[in-house]
């Protein structure tokens, strides 16, 4: 009885995430208007995909942003202040 209310917890968890995600990354991706119709019709099977392997695709991209801060960290300091 409690594994399976642990698997609906975890999938009703999962799902809102992706779906957080999926709506964020949709506006994102509607608001660019420069890119053409193959381009768009790609970057909408990417965003898909990253919706279904979110949790693979979130901790690699906050290492990019941890990277990214590293490297330009005086720049970034410099614009807080």
């Amino acid at each position: 009885m409690l594994h399976l209310v642990l698997t609906n917890v975890g999938i009703i968890v999962y799902l809102a995430i992706a779906y957080c995600l999926f709506s964020e990354w949709l506006f994102f991706f509607l608001s660019d208007q420069d890119i053409s119709r193959e381009q768009r019709f790609l970057s909408g099977i990417v965003l898909v995909l990253i919706t279904i392997f979110w949790p693979m695709v979130v901790p690699f991209a906050y290492l990019e942003l941890l990277k990214f801060h590293r490297k330009h960290n005086k720049e970034i300091d410099l614009l807080r202040n």
